[in-house]
């Protein structure tokens, strides 16, 4: 998950970690308030979860309150790589005497976190790594050891920035280590971690990643999501526990694996495209290891949610979970789903392979259930899925 700059900067303070003082605004007139509540000049900031707003117009200073609505009427409504703006950042305008960059990340290559920092932050900071990136320190951390505020000062040291501000700078760093490790994140970045006229180092600027893995131990970070961007079937499915993800396509797809899943994904992709209205995808739906009826009953209702699906592929490979628990679990899905008066009304096409498959086919073909088909190999069941979509059926 990652956070809006303002969900970021609060979460920093909850640290310790000075920010400057700003206010949320989702309308011209909020903004208009916010400013006035701030007094002095302000900063008017677009929220988006996406890097360049500054070079995009995004980030505008304004000298007053009456300015701050100017501003925030051309920020919101902006589009900035794909992202529409909705709200603003009403912030006080900090005096900048420097800029510098940090952050703590996962190093996935090396398998360890990494420290980054420099001297030379701010919006050019890419363009600093790429030609000049003796400039710019890379020093790995020890899950063991950490940061303590003696290592965070050798990092600022190595990042070049200078004495009057080691101090401030150690103790930022040291408190975001804090933050990094506490919230589980992949990534905390402060860019520009700036030097204020009066000394006080301060996170200017806040961006935080946290890792869904670790989701079911940090479950305050549920209050960061942001409702209305996300799509309705995946909030839907999120609350019964499921993998899914919404696609564009008209056939519904259930397996068990990802990587089954991601191949089922291509050849219904491929069985599709010489027929009409070229059917394809309509999610991604990983039952994993489970496919009790409450699993499948789930899965199958939140299919039968998108109006775009026209029929509907079960693909399922045995291993720890063998076929005929799968198949009794589909039966026991349709049973469920029609006490609950949701019966199953798109064709299914149903592909069983792996441990006890025959049994897994025997009880689906026993059970005789209302526009389920059974097809041996998977190109053939997603040919069958497609041609099903195809005609509407």
């Amino acid at each position: 998950m990652d956070l809006f700059e303002h969900q970021a900067k609060e979460l920093f303070a909850d640290y310790g970690i000075p920010v400057p003082r700003g206010l949320v605004a989702r309308t011209v007139e909020e903004a208009r308030s916010a400013a006035e509540q701030l007094t002095g000049r302000v900063v008017v900031k677009a929220q988006v979860k996406t890097g360049g707003r500054g070079k995009a117009g995004g980030v505008k200073v304004a000298d007053d309150a009456a300015d701050a609505a100017v501003k925030a009427e051309a920020i919101l409504g902006m589009d900035i790589k794909g992202h529409t703006v909705h709200k603003v950042l009403v912030e006080e305008a900090s005096a900048i005497a420097e800029e510098y960059y940090f952050s703590f990340l996962l190093d996935r290559a090396n398998r360890t976190f990494l420290a980054i920092c420099s001297a030379a932050g701010g919006m050019d900071i890419e363009e600093v790594a790429h030609s000049t990136p003796e400039k710019v320190a890379k020093v790995p951390i020890s899950a063991i050891t950490g940061v303590d505020r003696r290592f965070a000062r050798e990092i600022a040291i190595m990042g070049g920035l200078p004495e009057k501000s080691l101090d401030g700078a150690a103790e930022l760093i040291e408190k975001l280590w804090c933050a990094f490790v506490d919230e589980d994140a992949t990534l905390v970045e402060v860019n520009p971690m700036i030097l204020s006229a009066d000394g006080e180092v301060k996170a200017l600027d806040g961006k935080v990643s946290f890792d869904d893995n670790a989701a079911f131990r940090q479950k305050e970070h549920e209050a960061y999501a942001d409702k209305a961007a996300e799509d309705p079937l995946e909030a839907k499915a999120k609350e019964k526990d499921l993998n899914y993800v919404k696609l564009d396509g008209d056939v519904g797809i259930i397996g068990n694996g990802a990587g089954l899943v991601m191949s089922t994904l291509d050849v219904v992709a491929y069985a599709g495209e010489n027929l009409p209205g070229k059917p394809s995808p309509a999610n991604f739906l990983d039952i994993g290891g489970g496919a009790s009826a409450e699993v499948m009953a789930a899965g199958l209702e939140i299919i039968m949610s998108d109006p775009a699906v026209k029929s509907i592929f079960v693909n399922v490979f045995g291993g720890i979970t063998a076929c005929d628990a799968v198949a009794n679990g589909i039966v026991a899905a349709f049973k469920l789903l029609e006490e609950r008066g949701e019966s199953v009304t798109h064709p299914l096409v149903v592909r069983l392979d792996g441990n006890n498959a025959a049994l897994g086919r025997q009880i689906l073909h026993d059970a005789r259930l209302k526009g389920v088909e059974l097809v041996d190999t998977m190109d053939d069941a997603a040919k069958r899925a497609a041609e099903l979509a195809a005609v509407g059926a």
